[in-house]
């Protein structure tokens, strides 16, 4: 990338060509950028401009700070401020009648050119005698300087519409431009106001501060806040999005993964399965597409090298009961806490719902094998096969020092569909964890569904997977209501599945040919407990009618298996069980909060892990503080570009449907096209400051707003309290705050 500052004063034209000289390049094929600092100009008044120039697309929109190549158009502003933050090998171009030899004293070892655009200009009638304008002229020693041609003075002037005496003062211009590289070491020089010299920006008669305290004529001030992005407070496993998106798009990778560390143990696993509520707060929703945070997610944690697992640290021994989402959150934090933590499985395999009820086509086993490889690389034990009584969770209260049970939802829910042959209704987990160990088979088989909820649609679509002729999803609310993440039931209606909605199951009879499952049409009545619409059945005579069929999968959703805790106990998530005896037991995951997903588990196993931790040493880890959400209304979204966000590849439905690898294929880089930086430069950052200048930009002074060491400040003593760099910040980090 090239980067150009310009120099002038308004009325002068620097803005415009600023626009040329990207206008040039543009020409030659080139992405650029040009801009100035619009509000400052005014005649007479100090105004810089910057461009870019790149071979791909610029997402860059700050100031320039340390530019390859610096443009002055007015003689008084040269000075050393000039070449502040200037690269080393770039071309100070000056308007000024001497040759560049005489600044050596000034711009020692710098390469200087110089031409008397004043004089060329004035000479061809552009602008006034007391202001003529010299951008088309400088044009053409830019374009000298820089070892382009005359052809492209002219294709950049005929592009922005200048002819005649423009044209002929920017030839003259490139003919006259004198180059030289001053000898020396650069120096920190100095123009004496009054010597003789040009004058100075810097010296205290040129371009100061006026002498009156404008800023006690506000009535209120700008102030600077950090507001909470929507996508961070939308995330249940409490991850810092927006940090690791910023991370992303700087194509710092194993700094994303660091981020997402501190939260979550599953990166991979959560950029497949999770419903991404972030998404559907995030800002960009409404105006061109949410950023694709789950793509980002599993890129990260796909692309990336786990760091090096810490070791056990601390005395006290821990016990997790269940090795779901929740049960592996709480090991990975706790033991990340220097805690030596034993797992408890009942099953042969760790990964719980993850493992189990989750099919491979959403959720490849080695990639869930390596997640959970890296949490217990922190010293973890675990002992499989171990299904905890009630009477056994005592005994570990007394063998532990705390103890935390995520067993998830155990108890299937049913339904009395009449008599008919067992072999014809299966539970939709069962039914999943069947299809996983390679034992089921249905062959030319019709295959009807009850639910509307993920296990409902995996159910459905491992079905078609095992041969199924004809699957049907009987739901007794609408689509809109169906509790199954968006994509899952889109993708399964592109693989063949039928959805019938507002039907009810009555009864399920065998008959010569076969099963008959019985259904009732429902409409929406008024909300129920659950705030959506409830079936209402219809009372036509059409409305009961009959689904041949082969096989009935029940994925009606599930309710915790509390037999685990002594009579009367209170399950809260992150809260200690009252009436136990021995070591404090904690709950967490769907078994206590019924949440239902993979990144609302890994969220509770967090929070438990806090939990326990401050009970054992008294030390608070949580955040207390008051969150303000960013939402739409904090934002200022007409100033930023519409770009479409970028969607991972998918396998076609026809090849997918046949067997069980995977469908999504996430976010994939090509040369020159960093897939995964590029969606995640679309993140606009919402209500936390990146730096983009508007607010300096924008001030009418130019000199409200100064910026030191990554930081803004407000100069009281002349701020007026106009509220410009508040209406003007694209992310509500400034507001303005009455006196």
């Amino acid at each position: 990338m090239i980067e150009f500052t310009l120099y002038g004063r308004g009325g002068q034209g620097g803005v415009t060509l600023a626009k040329l000289i990207a206008s040039a390049f543009f020409e030659r094929g080139k992405h650029v950028q040009a801009f100035g600092v619009y509000a400052a100009e005014r005649s007479g008044a100090p105004v810089q401009a910057y461009v870019r120039v790149d071979d791909e697309e610029i997402t860059n929109h700050n100031q320039v700070r340390q530019p390859d190549h610096v443009v002055v158009l007015d003689r008084t502003l040269i000075g050393p401020r000039v070449v502040t933050g200037m690269r080393a090998n770039g071309w100070l171009i000056l308007n000024a009648a001497d040759p560049p030899e005489k600044f050596a004293e000034h711009f020692p070892g710098r390469r200087v050119a110089t031409v008397d655009a004043t004089a060329i200009a004035a000479a061809n009638g552009l602008g006034t005698r007391a202001v003529p304008i010299v951008n088309t002229t400088l044009l053409g020693a830019v374009i000298r300087v820089l070892g382009l041609t005359l052809d492209d003075v002219d294709h950049a002037l005929a592009h922005t519409g200048f002819g005649g005496a423009n044209v002929t003062a920017a030839r003259q211009a490139f003919e006259t431009v004198r180059q030289a590289t001053l000898p020396g070491t650069p120096t920190a020089g100095t123009f004496a106001a009054g010597s003789g010299e040009a004058a100075s920006i810097l010296d205290p008669n040129t371009g100061g501060l006026p002498r009156i305290h404008t800023g006690d004529w506000a009535t209120r001030q700008p102030q600077r806040r950090q507001l909470t992005p929507p996508c961070n407070q939308g995330c249940p496993a409490g991850n810092n999005v927006r940090d690791f998106v910023q991370a992303v798009g700087q194509q710092e990778y194993d700094e994303a993964l660091r981020i997402i560390l501190e939260t979550s143990p599953f990166p991979a696993v959560c950029g497949r399965v999770c419903p991404a509520p972030c998404m559907e707060v995030c800002n960009r929703g409404q105006y061109d597409g949410a950023v694709n945070v789950r793509d980002l997610e599993r890129y990260v944690g796909d692309h990336t090298v786990r760091p090096h697992a810490s070791r056990p640290t601390r005395p006290e021994r821990l016990a997790v009961i269940g090795s779901g989402p929740a049960g592996l959150s709480c090991t990975y934090h706790l033991a990340r806490l220097g805690y030596p933590v034993t797992i408890f499985e009942a099953d042969s395999e760790l990964g719980g719902v993850m493992r189990t009820g989750i099919p491979a086509y959403r959720l490849p086993r080695d990639v869930l094998d390596r997640e959970i490889s890296f949490i217990l690389q922190h010293g973890v034990t675990v002992k499989t096969g171990q299904r905890i009584s009630r009477q056994r969770l005592l005994e570990l209260s007394h063998e532990y020092d705390a103890l935390f049970v995520g067993t998830g939802l155990q108890e299937l829910r049913g339904l009395n569909l009449g008599r008919t042959r067992s072999a014809t209704v299966i539970q939709g987990i069962e039914f999943l964890d069947r299809v996983r160990h390679g034992e089921v088979f249905m062959t030319d088989q019709r295959v009807v569904v009850l639910g509307g909820g993920n296990t409902a649609m995996d159910a459905a679509r491992s079905a078609k997977r095992c041969g199924a002729r004809h699957v049907v999803v009987a739901y007794r609310r609408t689509r809109a209501e169906m509790p199954a993440i968006k994509e899952e039931i889109d993708e399964a209606l592109e693989e063949g599945i039928e959805l019938l909605e507002l039907v009810t199951p009555l009864g399920l009879s065998d008959r010569p040919t076969g099963a008959v499952l019985t259904c009732q049409r429902n409409e929406l009545g008024p909300p129920d407990a659950s705030g959506r619409r409830a079936p209402v059945p219809i009372e036509t005579e059409d409305a009961i009618f009959e689904i041949p069929c082969d096989r009935v999968i029940l994925a009606l959703g599930q309710s915790a298996d509390l037999s685990i805790f002594p009579e009367g106990s209170d399950v809260h998530d992150g809260e200690r069980l009252a009436g136990l005896t021995g070591a404090p037991i904690f709950a967490g995951g769907d078994f206590a909060t019924n949440d239902g997903t993979v990144t609302a588990a890994i969220g509770s196993g967090r929070r438990a892990a806090l939990h326990i931790h401050r009970t054992l040493t008294g030390e608070d880890l949580f955040d207390h503080a008051e969150h303000v959400v960013a939402g739409p209304e904090a934002m200022t979204m007409h100033v930023f570009d519409r770009r479409p966000p970028l969607r991972g590849d998918h396998v076609a439905p026809p090849a997918r449907v046949h067997s069980f690898t995977e469908v999504r294929l996430g976010l994939h880089d090509e040369p020159g096209r960093p897939a995964a930086a590029l969606e995640a430069g679309r993140c606009l950052s919402c209500g936390v400051c990146n730096e983009c200048d508007r607010c300096l930009s924008y001030c009418p002074e130019g000199v409200m707003v100064h910026r030191g060491n990554g930081e803004y400040r407000f100069d009281y003593d002349y701020c007026k309290g106009c509220g410009i760099c508040a209406s003007q910040c694209p992310r509500g980090v400034v507001y303005m705050a009455e006196l």
